[in-house]
């Protein structure tokens, strides 16, 4: 999930080292040269996925679509299949979105696309192409999506989830999640509470600062509902692995938590979740189809695209760091946004613990409640130390900072709330 930050200058590429496939930050070329538009094949037998008119070309083991003309060409790259049910499948309904609330565009995409030199290559041949936005949407793409756009100052990039920016036609765009993921804790400390159970988990992603202040919101959510509670936390060390998700939801739920929330793509922790215990979901609003399931934490992408895609067209749009709260409607939490049901597992919660959620989801979507009262002090951390004292607030650059890696941050976000019991991951 609207941020201005002046320290990302000062980022060290040590960040995205801890990915799995981290892309170089320097302007190299990558080995493997694609080719270039006017090389394509003009006549080709595959269909390209989103648009039939479209004839891709192939790029190594990717096929790239092609542009349509008199349109306004708009491109989205995947970490994951289009369809998984999770992070990629909410930016593909924000793609079909804007194919349908946008006159005279063309939407494409490529799925599966590898973090790091893949990544590059993908969305230079989409450049070369003629594609005029490309929306690039995980983490690990933020170094490549930096070199094409120097490289194509015509072509607007927008990276979504880093921290990256030339103010130019390359920016990023990310939201505060962690305000759904507070309202979950709260959920969840309610649920654990009535079951008599006082544990949670939380399925991690990679140790980066977003992942922390994920789960530290969710920690910060069961307090208010149940003080007791504790957090036990699995590292995945991936966004999208459906079997190595179902083995860290039974690993937590074995090891004695009531409740686990994800940070990952499938709805693993509702899928695992025995008898008598639950699991909330995240990235995609129907991802939630159990009874086990509690809640979903989703985006609601269409609207921010549909923006960005007018304005590129308008001439317009600068990139920038933009981080929208939930009083923009582009995010929401299953159950509890406007024509919604509430899933099963909320019949026999307390009545004052549902009416405190929904009166704080009501001053996020009004903007009275964002993601610097979430993390407002008194924070204390799980070794003793005060992150913050009563009426102090984190800062924009303590939310997305790690000082290990340079970030001129105050308090940063290396740091486990009091409730959570896991040690903090080592940082290479």
């Amino acid at each position: 999930m609207t941020h201005k930050r002046l320290w990302i200058l000062l980022v060290l590429t040590a960040v995205l080292a801890l990915m799995l496939a981290a892309c170089g930050g320097g302007a190299e070329e990558p080995a493997v040269e694609e080719p270039a538009a006017e090389e394509a094949p003009a006549e080709e037998a595959v269909e390209e996925p989103v648009a039939e008119e479209a004839a891709p070309s192939e790029e190594g083991k990717y096929q790239i679509p092609a542009v349509e003309d008199g349109k306004y060409n708009v491109a989205f790259v995947y970490v994951g299949p289009h369809d998984d049910g999770g992070w990629t499948q909410a930016h593909d309904v924000g793609r079909m979105y804007v194919e349908e609330n946008v006159e005279d565009v063309h939407t494409a995409y490529v799925e599966t696309v590898a973090e790091g030199a893949d990544a590059e290559q993908v969305i230079r041949s989409l450049a070369r192409k003629g594609f005029d936005v490309i929306f690039t949407t995980s983490f690990g793409y933020m170094d490549g999506s930096e070199i094409v756009a120097e490289e194509f100052p015509d072509v607007d990039i927008v990276h979504i989830s880093g921290f990256k920016s030339n103010e130019d036609n390359f920016g990023n765009l990310m939201g505060a999640m962690e305000d759904m993921k507070y309202l979950a804790g709260m959920l969840a400390g309610s649920r654990a509470m009535v079951d008599g159970n006082p544990k949670l988990g939380y399925m991690a992603t990679f140790p980066i600062p977003e992942e922390l202040r994920l789960g530290n919101a969710f920690g910060l959510g069961a307090q208010e509902t149940c003080p007791d509670c504790t957090i036990d936390v699995r590292w995945l060390y991936t966004w999208h692995d459906p079997i190595l998700e179902q083995e860290a939801a039974k690993s937590l739920f074995d090891g004695g938590a009531q409740v686990v929330m994800t940070g990952a793509d499938t709805p693993a922790p509702a899928e695992a979740a025995p008898e008598g215990k639950w699991g909330i979901t995240y990235d995609y609003k129907d991802n939630c189809t159990v009874d086990a399931c509690l809640t979903s934490m989703y985006w609601n992408w269409g609207p921010e695209y549909a923006r960005i895609v007018e304005d590129s067209r308008e001439g317009t749009w600068k990139g920038g760091w933009e981080y929208f709260d939930a009083d923009t409607g582009s995010m929401g939490l299953l159950g509890f946004m406007e024509g919604e049901e509430k899933m099963p597992g909320l019949a026999d919660l307390p009545e004052e613990d549902i009416a405190l959620i929904e009166e704080t989801m009501t001053a996020m979507l009004a903007g009275e409640f964002d993601r610097f009262d979430v993390f407002s002090g008194p924070i204390t951390d799980n070794q003793g130390n005060v992150v913050l004292a009563e009426g102090e607030t984190l800062e924009q650059i303590d939310l997305d900072g790690f000082a290990q890696f340079g970030v001129p941050c105050e308090t940063c976000m290396y740091w486990w709330n009091e409730n959570i019991t896991a040690e903090l991951p080592e940082l290479d």
